[in-house]
């Protein structure tokens, strides 16, 4: 019998808000109405709430305040991020390099950008080539995702720093902020509130001092973000680094679970990504009988939201870029992502329900 509440088993995708960031948003919405630009006594105490917050999340991000901009998306974050790079750095070249698994905002502003990209290529569990990050005379920018969103593969992000030299690296760090310790080298470091449990509509640009960068929009380059939701993003994401080595040790062993079961009850199931270097929520396989659509909607209807990697949406119909970089089967693809509200109980029911769902559709 389906259990009467859903199961949100799609973090990656992003998460209910945290309690505090809840909390903090009432608050937020209350105290932090006013204009932080303003010099009367409301915009005032508005822009101590921003400045505020500001050094929460930069300390959580090893930068300077002065480096941390609030952006309205994660995306929006990537797409001024690799502009701004580009645009500042333009008399070098305009030649970027960067991996096969990049998140496609990435991808999108360098193809908007017109830029000159080489794209290194990953082993089969996903794992960039740190060789193949070969700058050229002309490299203006490289571009490394801190983790796989699709795989939860993490990547040697200080390894390919160092590789690069003097040529600033991009990382997008939406999987990975609020849940592993952020890795160094990076020059320009984005990442999305609702991945960590804060409110949809912020994200976070980071730019190192000294990184080149031009703003390709005209104007000040004044927050985008709503103060409150701000105030909310900064709070949910103190208190989920507060929680992530926990976490951490709880969600492990329940996603290994889930890859070892997955294994004996899916027909030649391939479970996919970096085994041990990987995201400690994050597990995703392939089935070559089943498609991945139907088995999300199979699982939709037990109760489970879960996501598939076989299409970037459901109206185009072509293989994740991811999958087919790491050369492994797109066909029947399932992530599965679980949070802070997981239970085992959950995970034990997912994989109770996982098998009955793929047989129907074989049948």
């Amino acid at each position: 019998m389906r259990d009467p509440v859903p199961v949100h088993l799609d973090a990656a995708a992003g998460l209910p808000l945290h309690p505090a960031a809840r909390e903090a948003l009432l608050v937020a919405l209350d105290d932090g109405w006013a204009d932080p630009a303003k010099l009367y006594g409301a915009g005032r105490r508005a822009r101590l709430l921003l400045d505020g917050a500001r050094e929460a999340v930069a300390e959580q991000l090893g930068a300077r305040p002065d480096e941390v901009r609030f952006t309205g998306s994660g995306t929006e974050a990537a797409h001024l991020g690799v502009l701004g790079v580009l645009r500042g750095r333009r008399r070098v070249g305009s030649h970027v390099l960067h991996s096969a698994v990049e998140h496609s905002c990435v991808l999108h502003a360098v193809g908007f950008a017109g830029a000159d990209a080489t794209s290194v290529p990953v082993d089969r569990l996903g794992r960039v080539d740190v060789p193949a990050y070969a700058p050229r005379p002309d490299t203006a920018l490289a571009c490394l995702i801190s983790a796989s969103h699709e795989v939860g593969t993490v990547q040697p992000v200080e390894a390919v720093a160092e590789r690069l030299g003097e040529v600033p690296l991009l990382v997008d760090a939406a999987q990975t902020v609020g849940r592993t310790p952020v890795p160094t080298g990076w020059s320009v470091l984005t990442a999305s509130a609702h991945k960590w449990g804060g409110p949809r509509g912020v994200g976070v640009l980071a730019v190192r001092t000294g990184t080149r960068f031009g703003s390709p929009v005209p104007g000040d380059q004044r927050d985008t973000a709503p103060l409150p939701q701000v105030l909310a993003a900064a709070v949910g994401l103190q208190a989920a680094a507060a929680e992530a080595a926990d976490e951490d040790a709880r969600l492990r062993p329940l996603v290994e679970r889930i890859r070892r079961r997955v294994a004996e009850v899916v027909p030649d199931a391939e479970v996919v990504g970096d085994p041990d270097d990987r995201l400690p929520h994050l597990v995703a396989f392939s089935s070559p009988y089943a498609d991945g659509e139907t088995l999300l909607r199979g699982l939709d209807r037990e109760g489970f939201a879960v996501s598939s990697g076989s299409s970037c949406s459901a109206s185009v119909l072509e293989p994740s870029h991811v999958l087919a970089a790491m050369g492994v089967l797109s066909h029947g693809h399932v992530r599965v992502s679980l949070h802070r509200g997981t239970t085992e109980r959950d995970v034990d029911r997912f994989l109770e329900v996982l098998p009955r769902v793929v047989a129907e559709q074989l049948a």
